[in-house]
């Protein structure tokens, strides 16, 4: 699917989400994509994706959280009750640590300094926190098994909660990162 125009937001944030879902929902249904993969942080983005496409379930839907502990020791930012609800709708789930975040930044705080990561993730940015995560998300997706590297994957992230970038990327798993291909900006902030 060749999208006709992107969807430019004037600000980032979760008020964009719905309109990420339409965005979504249309290129499922022109673009015959079966795989889905979108961040959420506490499930609210997972579940206003599953409930929009609960017709579609030949769609394989990925909801990427963030690691155990993120926050705070022991915790996490998804409660039980949704990712029940994510599991109802037959949302696959991965939790595991940021490749662009964890180990690194754990450095970065103790020594100081700039690391590979560190500096790739900063350079994603230039499109947008959206755009980072979307491209970061597909290969955690990949690296898990959940999503097979080369296909073209739907991925919906966002700037601090909800989503406000849809991408359409070729997927890679990490140890591929140069492999990976952002193909279509559907969505995202201008800002």
């Amino acid at each position: 699917m060749i999208v006709k125009k992107t969807v430019y937001f004037e600000k980032p944030g979760r008020e964009n989400t719905a309109d990420c879902v339409e965005v979504l929902k249309e290129a499922v249904k022109t673009g015959g994509y079966k795989h889905i993969v979108l961040a959420t942080t506490t499930g609210e983005t997972a579940l206003a994706v599953g409930e929009a496409l609960r017709e579609d379930r030949g769609v394989n839907v990925v909801a990427v959280t963030h690691s155990m502990g993120f926050k705070e020791p022991n915790q996490t930012s998804v409660s039980r009750e949704a990712r029940r609800k994510m599991e109802t709708l037959g949302i696959k789930t991965f939790t595991g640590p940021m490749l662009t975040h964890s180990l690194e930044t754990s450095l970065n705080h103790k020594f100081g300094g700039v690391y590979p990561t560190m500096i790739i993730a900063q350079s994603l940015k230039r499109f947008g926190e959206g755009s980072k995560v979307a491209c970061e998300i597909v290969m955690m997706a990949a690296d898990a098994g959940l999503i097979p590297e080369g296909e073209e994957v739907l991925a919906v992230a966002g700037t601090a909660r909800g989503a406000d970038t849809v991408l359409l990327v070729r997927a890679a798993a990490s140890k591929r990162f140069l492999d990976l291909r952002v193909l279509e900006v559907l969505a995202k902030p201008r800002v």
